[in-house]
């Protein structure tokens, strides 16, 4: 358990999925890959929401997990597994298995509202039969379920359950999964991503570390190295560009601004739709911002 443990830490990217013409953008896709290694990155998380996971069916979902694990090398990876079929959910589980992941990251059956104890079997089931560790994704307001911090505490006796995403949107929860420490806690929640390392959780899975990674990895490692002055300045600093990241449904402004830099097409399937033009200026605008503060370094844009 402490060795899965010791992977959930440091800055996870969960990576958009880029599209062409309707198809995903195998090209632009190990493109971003590459991007995020030379950025320091601790791992990349594949076909979250901010991947738009939904609007892909199970043979692109493995089509993209298995690019992004070509290109990735030594760099943990953990796959998106979301729904409320058991059977199909176990057999992506199965289909999952036979890549070399870090873990799986699952939320709650959505929709269903199965309760407590029914959210807690169905974790339990998945981690039973996962050859990777689970890493629960506490998410209320996609799933409509809310965990309680006592279904999450007795998961964290699981022995395959190693980590958390935590988007539960409750301080006490959060205090009380770091302060027992059986399970990695990790800030799902951008701009809660320095006050949970601050109170001694891990890591974090920010979307908004798609746009200037290196500056998050600098922000773990000055919390990590107790340069607390140095990490609130980073912050500071990022959480314009956070909050217009999030001003419009994820993952539409990221897309918008990578776009920009040329990494990928500004196109999204729907329900998603392309942020709005005013968003996408206010956007580029904090990241220039930021970039005139911390300048990008030039091994950085020579990876892209």
């Amino acid at each position: 358990m402490q060795s899965h443990q010791s992977l959930f830490q440091g800055v996870w990217v969960p990576l958009v999925t880029p599209f062409s013409g309707g198809a995903v953008d195998g090209g632009a896709l190990r493109r971003l890959v590459r991007h995020y290694v030379a950025a320091g990155v601790d791992g990349l998380v594949v076909c979250g929401s901010t991947g738009e996971a939904a609007s892909l069916d199970d043979a692109e979902q493995l089509a993209v997990l298995d690019a992004v694990l070509a290109e990735a090398g030594s760099l943990p990876i953990v796959m998106g597994l979301a729904g409320n079929h058991q059977g199909h959910v176990l057999q992506r589980l199965s289909a999952f298995g036979t890549r070399p992941l870090a873990g799986i990251l699952a939320p709650a059956p959505y929709y269903v509202r199965a309760g407590q104890e029914g959210a807690a079997a169905y974790f339990r089931c998945l981690a039973d039969a996962s050859r990777s560790p689970l890493v629960l994704y506490d998410i209320p307001y996609r799933t409509g379920t809310t965990l309680d911090t006592s279904t999450l505490l007795a998961l964290a006796a699981h022995p395959n359950i190693a980590a958390i995403k935590d988007c539960g949107g409750s301080l006490e929860k959060t205090v009380a999964l770091i302060a027992d420490g059986r399970m990695n806690v990790l800030a799902g929640e951008d701009l809660q991503s320095l006050s949970v390392l601050c109170l001694g959780g891990t890591g974090m899975i920010a979307a908004a570390a798609h746009l200037r990674p290196d500056l998050f990895v600098a922000m773990h490692r000055a919390v990590r190295d107790q340069r607390l002055d140095e990490a609130r300045a980073l912050f500071h600093a990022l959480a314009p560009v956070i909050q217009r990241v999030f001003a419009e449904p994820n993952p539409g402004p990221l897309k918008a601004q990578l776009a920009r830099q040329g990494l990928l097409s500004n196109e999204l399937r729907l329900p998603m739709l392309p942020a709005s033009a005013a968003l996408g200026e206010r956007l580029d605008a904090a990241v220039t911002a930021l970039d005139r503060q911390f300048p990008v370094a030039a091994a950085t844009l020579r990876a892209a």
